[in-house]
């Protein structure tokens, strides 16, 4: 008899046991947030990457941060702060790094608009 799982599962044991994919997901997540700024579809990546690195409990130990805590920021509905998402993917194993856009994003160009309309 065949085992059926959710695809989130499946994905989540494949990315357990390769961290090479599981960086690549993670920052293909980053980039797509980058370009159409959806949070919501961000957050969905950050947990099931959490989840293929030990998950919320481990990593809230790691941390120093309460579980609760650390569950409300990945499933709230904006996303952590830069410090906050720094600190979580450095304790995962990876950094966030800066590099020329080829282009500028529509997320970029909604926030220099935002900045125009504050100054």
């Amino acid at each position: 008899m065949s085992r059926t799982i959710k695809w989130r599962e499946y994905l989540i044991e494949q990315l357990a046991k390769d961290r090479q994919d599981a960086f690549g997901y993670i920052q293909c997540a980053l980039e797509e947030y980058q370009v159409d700024g959806d949070t919501f579809v961000f957050l969905v990546a950050l947990r099931t990457f959490v989840a293929s690195q030990g998950g919320v409990t481990k990593l809230a130990k790691q941390t120093q941060l309460a579980p609760q805590r650390l569950q409300q920021m990945l499933t709230g509905d904006e996303a952590p702060p830069l410090d906050t998402l720094a600190t979580l993917l450095n304790t995962l194993g990876c950094r966030l790094t800066l590099e020329p856009c080829a282009e500028a994003t529509p997320a970029a160009e909604a926030a220099r608009e935002r900045v125009e309309n504050v100054a």
